[in-house]
């Protein structure tokens, strides 16, 4: 009697990560239409972007500055490749490997596969586009292309080596609240960015061109993993010790990535995640601590304390509550600061920081989500409407008071033109009172939800355009308001009347104040008449 034995290949554990990788994207894709679409937009987007690149870096070839341009965007990408998990962990969900604890798999192995199957995707065939152009826009002779073979997958692993090992690295807090902080804050990011390229860009144009950069190629050349963009060009002008050390530095780094990685993934598949010990007794303990603290001796007894120490704490807890107002005060510093640091700037600019602060009082019911009708439990009258929306007020004035005076102070200060001071600082309170009224007008009659599903949605589905009406509307309309400092100030300037412009400061303020008053005595007898349908409106989401 004989006994057959049948053995049964088993796949590699790479191949099995890339075909899982494979079947993420394509059960993503199959979750709803307008995903489907947003991924082939991306795809083609991407691939004119990299077609685009592509024939620039052809058409940089044998410029002196070639080098320069490469060097710099390689080390952009990798700071790319670096930070962008931190801000949108949510974009990839293989960047978890804390779903693998429960499976027997060895770290060299695990790491070999998740570091393939990362290759999978538009941003990593990006990456080697962009690579592939920098490679030919500096690859000239043997040296050169040989080098260039080996830099550009250096160049590729070294970004995604450096973006899995920071992940792995922080897995935990992109997991935890603070991480969905980071998510919602990764606007801010990309704002305040897009206004430093802005600035830097013109005060290149003012340097005299790209020389003004070569310091900072050079320093940039040194560091993995664009260093081995930049060991092409040494090789291909005959430097070839540089070019070997450049090599061997990025091979270094991406082997001390590729370690790093993997005693993460170790330790965070066998140490157990203590960050909740004992969360209860501290959250209590910082609860008790903090409402007899600074904010609960400061802020007025009964419901108006009470409601306003509610909405301060929702702009320091809430994510999405709080991305919108660091936004705000970022960018509405930045934006006059910038301008008046160029020499093109107006003192009236700090109006926009006013602006964009006063959008904070548009749709107050809707960052309560579903646990309005908590709220709406004691609201009865008009009385008690417009109680609650002169605290939610008062609230939001605690900051963007002392914010709108600390903008005008800073740019009249870089500007050195205290003399618009008054009048500047004047039609920017009268600007905040307009959209504190239209604000709570808005919030009254065009109350949408707020959906906490997702970090990237701030309307729920059917209710863009009470967003849009909402915003955009109560804008014009506070602009509108306005109208009546806007015309004081140009008739004192049209008929030479300078000496009385200081009378726009108080004037401004007082009619601020007005418009605050009457805007929430409007909106007040709304609320109470509408609870049923704005309760509706904000649980949507």
């Amino acid at each position: 009697m004989s006994t057959t034995t049948t053995s049964v290949a088993v796949p590699s554990l790479t191949s099995v990560f890339v075909r899982l990788k494979l079947s993420l994207l394509k059960n993503g894709l199959k979750q709803s239409g307008g995903r489907t679409a947003a991924y082939v937009a991306s795809i083609v987007v991407s691939a004119l972007f990299a077609a685009g690149m592509t024939l620039a870096f052809l058409l940089l070839r044998g410029s002196a500055d070639a080098a320069l341009v490469t060097v710099l965007i390689a080390g952009v990408l990798a700071l790319s490749w670096t930070f962008m998990p931190l801000f949108v962990p949510s974009g990839d969900e293989t960047l978890d490997p804390s779903r693998l604890t429960m499976l027997p798999l060895r770290p060299q192995p695990l790491v070999r596969a998740l570091l393939v199957a990362s290759l999978v995707g538009v941003g990593p065939v990006l990456t080697l586009c962009l690579a592939v152009g920098s490679a030919l826009a500096l690859a000239h002779g043997p040296a050169g292309v040989i080098v260039a073979v080996l830099a550009v997958p250096l160049l590729v692993l070294g970004c995604v080596a450096l973006s899995r090992s920071v992940a792995a690295a922080n897995v935990r807090l992109l997991t935890s609240r603070k991480g969905r902080d980071l998510a919602v804050l990764s606007g801010l990011v990309i704002a305040v960015g897009m206004q430093l390229v802005n600035f830097g860009a013109q005060r290149l144009s003012r340097a005299g061109g790209l020389s003004s950069l070569e310091p900072a190629a050079e320093f940039v050349g040194w560091l993995p993993p664009a260093s081995a963009i930049s060991a092409i060009d040494a090789a291909s002008t005959g430097d070839y010790a540089v070019a070997a050390a450049k090599l061997l530095l990025s091979a270094a780094a991406l082997a001390g990535l590729v370690y790093w990685w993997q005693r993460s993934l170790v330790r965070l598949m066998v140490e157990p995640d203590g960050s909740t010990i004992g969360a209860a007794a501290d959250s209590a303990a910082k609860d008790k601590s903090a409402s007899s603290g600074l904010l609960g001796r400061i802020l007025p007894g009964g419901r108006t304390g009470t409601v306003m120490e509610r909405s301060l704490r929702y702009i320091w807890r809430d994510p999405k509550t709080k991305g919108a107002w660091v936004t705000s005060l970022a960018i509405g510093l930045i934006v006059p600061l910038f301008n008046a640091m160029q020499g093109t700037g107006s003192l009236y600019f700090a109006c926009f920081a006013t602006g964009m602060l006063g959008v904070q009082m548009y749709n107050q019911f809707g960052q309560d989500t579903s646990a309005f009708w908590m709220v709406a439990q004691t609201i009865s009258t008009p009385a008690d409407a417009y109680a609650e929306l002169r605290a939610r007020a008062l609230a939001i004035l605690m900051v963007t008071l002392p914010y709108t005076l600390l903008v005008v102070v800073a740019t009249a200060a870089v500007l050195g033109d205290w003399g618009s001071f008054p009048e500047a600082l004047g039609t920017a309170l009268a600007l905040l009172g307009a959209m504190m009224a239209t604000g709570a007008f808005a919030s009254a009659n065009f109350p949408y939800s707020i959906p906490q599903d997702s970090a990237y949605k701030n309307v729920a589905p059917g209710q863009g355009g009470l967003a849009w009406i909402s915003i955009f509307g109560g804008m014009i309309a506070g602009a509108m308001l306005c109208a009546p400092v806007i015309v004081a100030n140009v008739v004192l300037h049209l008929t030479d009347q300078e000496s009385l412009l200081w009378l726009l400061l108080p004037g401004g303020l007082l009619y601020g104040a007005l418009l605050v008053w009457g805007g929430l005595k409007l909106a007040a007898p709304r609320v109470a008449s509408r609870l049923p349908e704005i309760l509706a409106a904000v649980s949507k989401g």
